[in-house]
């Protein structure tokens, strides 16, 4: 939820809300609650020794008084200037974990998708439009045909955009005289093809009339227990549609992201910086996505700096994430260009190995905490990228500095994440690869390490495979639950709260030495089961 404007630091941005926990205060005074300084603050951690870097490993956060339950805690959090989420959770633009059905489900738990662009510009816009298109209040675009069209075409569209109930119009378009509508229960026991609409299609139909309210058009939905309500004028053109399962999709995810209609699911697609890009820009605007990421391994280049100012220039409302980058210069560098956000790491992901190969990048905890630094200053969110294995870990990128995490090995095992399941050793494993290894280099990311002219490609990742982890409509409510637990433990209310705690001194850090990282983690045991979700 979006309170109001804010634009005292750094130009257009906005305000989040703060957790309703007024019945809930601290049962000492503050003297009391803060009396002694344990550990080391962000500053005597992060500052005192500049040649020091660390990452989530190294660390733990020291825990202080509880007074309010878990269920007070908010995750509510900005991702870029202008975009708010209700979950600090974003699924990273790689071809082995976002595609439509990952970024549907990112946002439906209160997170976002940013859908990978190792496709052609067509496949990308298909991926986002189907986003765009999975839950929406009054759906004044929807797709259509003509009595003349075939099983065929019904059967195609339901495959491309996982929904049935076709409106069918005199000549297939929004605008044209409601004839009739085709569900799957109309064509799914239809052998032939090529049999024209107008021969299956039901004509006895239920409507409501333009200017009805979408109160109003759910509660005739109700009663008459169709699965789509069409919308139409005083002449019987179609002018909307409302859809049944979209009643229940408010109901079953109230947290779900939603642009600024309150419609539509939010999407992210990325993009590299490439003269092409520029098209595949123009075609991801057009179908409506909130939000873009300049993809790079190392976002501080002439490159990216020039396709800000192109953004800036050509779609001055269109929110963008820069990066990625790992130092206060990089980031002062795209902030002054135009980013929206900045998205931080470089070699610390599961399957990169830049900082092996390149000898370049950062311990993460450290860069996260030195790029926030600097983005505080314009008010400007960062994203922690990389290095994300558990829920401690996006606990500790968030008490780092960031407003988000960007998750790929997390979220590769799913069964939303792209591919298929295999067998090896008796263990269902997905494929999952970084866009840096030669394998996705050949389909196209090479793009994305400056590489797709070069003969001779140096590797910056690898490809593997990871662990079944289920379905993300069941593991994204554990891990935002395990967010919320994580932060009481702290004793912060919000997201908000928490960097409140860190720029002001009282989030207190330990260091770990390798004895004390033994020491948390599940020692002693002969053998031991850890459960998830």
């Amino acid at each position: 939820m979006v309170l109001e404007e804010n634009g005292a630091l750094g130009g257009r941005s906005r305000s989040l809300s703060q957790p309703l926990v007024e019945n809930f205060k601290p049962g000492m005074s503050e003297e009391e609650l803060w009396k002694y300084e344990d550990g080391a603050s962000f500053s005597e951690l992060f500052e005192r020794d500049v040649a020091q870097g660390y990452t989530y490993n190294d660390f733990v956060i020291l825990p202080s008084h509880i007074y309010f339950p878990v269920d007070h805690v908010s995750l509510e959090t900005r991702i870029t200037r202008d975009i708010v989420l209700k979950a600090p959770l974003v699924s990273s633009p790689m071809d082995t974990v976002t595609e439509s059905e990952m970024a549907i489900n990112m946002a439906l738990q209160g997170g976002i998708g940013i859908v990978h662009y190792n496709n052609t510009d067509r496949e990308q816009k298909q991926m986002v439009d189907r986003v765009k298109r999975y839950e929406n209040g009054f759906i004044t675009d929807p797709k259509t045909l003509s009595p003349k069209h075939t099983v065929r075409d019904a059967r195609e569209i339901k495959s491309r955009y996982g929904f049935s109930g076709i409106p069918v119009t005199e000549d297939g378009t929004m605008g044209s005289k409601l004839l009739g509508i085709v569900t799957n229960r109309d064509i799914e026991l239809i052998r032939r093809t090529d049999t024209a609409i107008e021969d299956v299609m039901t004509t006895e139909l239920v409507t409501a009339a333009e200017g009805c309210t979408l109160e109003q058009a759910y509660e005739m939905l109700k009663e008459c227990k169709k699965g789509k309500l069409p919308i139409v004028n005083e002449k019987y053109e179609l002018v909307g549609l409302v859809a049944r399962t979209d009643i229940l999709k408010n109901k079953d995810y109230p947290s779900a992201s939603k642009d600024k209609t309150g419609k539509r699911l939010l999407c992210g697609a990325a993009i590299g910086t490439r003269a092409e890009d520029r098209e595949r820009l123009q075609i991801l605007v057009e179908v409506g996505v909130d939000l873009i990421v300049l993809d790079s391994s190392q976002g501080d280049s002439s490159y990216q700096i020039d396709m800000l100012h192109y953004i800036r220039n050509k779609y001055p409302h269109l929110n963008v994430i820069a990066g990625n980058v790992v130092t206060r210069n990089q980031a002062y560098h795209l902030i002054k260009a135009g980013a929206d956000a900045l998205r931080i790491g470089m070699g610390s992901g599961s399957i990169c190995t830049t900082q092996e190969v390149m000898a370049c990048g950062r311990p993460q905890a450290t860069a996260i905490n030195r790029v926030s630094s600097i983005a505080r200053e314009y008010n400007i969110p960062t994203i922690a990228d990389g290095g994300i294995s558990s829920i401690g870990h996006i606990i500790k990128g968030l008490s780092c500095g960031a407003s988000c995490v960007m998750m790929g090995s997390l979220l590769a095992g799913t069964d939303e994440a792209p591919g298929e399941y295999f067998y090896k050793d008796g263990v269902r494993l997905k494929k999952y690869r970084g866009m840096g290894s030669l394998e996705a280099m050949k389909k196209g990311s090479a793009v994305r390490y400056f590489s797709e002219e070069e003969r001779i490609r140096v590797a910056q990742g690898v490809s593997g495979a990871v662990t079944d982890k289920g379905s993300v409509r069941r593991y994204l409510p554990y891990l935002i639950q395990g967010i919320k637990h994580g932060l009481q433990d702290i004793g912060v209310r919000s997201v908000n709260e928490l960097h409140e705690f860190l720029w002001n001194g009282r989030l207190r850090f330990q260091l770990r030495s390798p004895a004390a990282q033994v020491e948390g983690n599940v020692h002693s045991l002969y053998t031991y089961e850890k459960s998830g979700h």
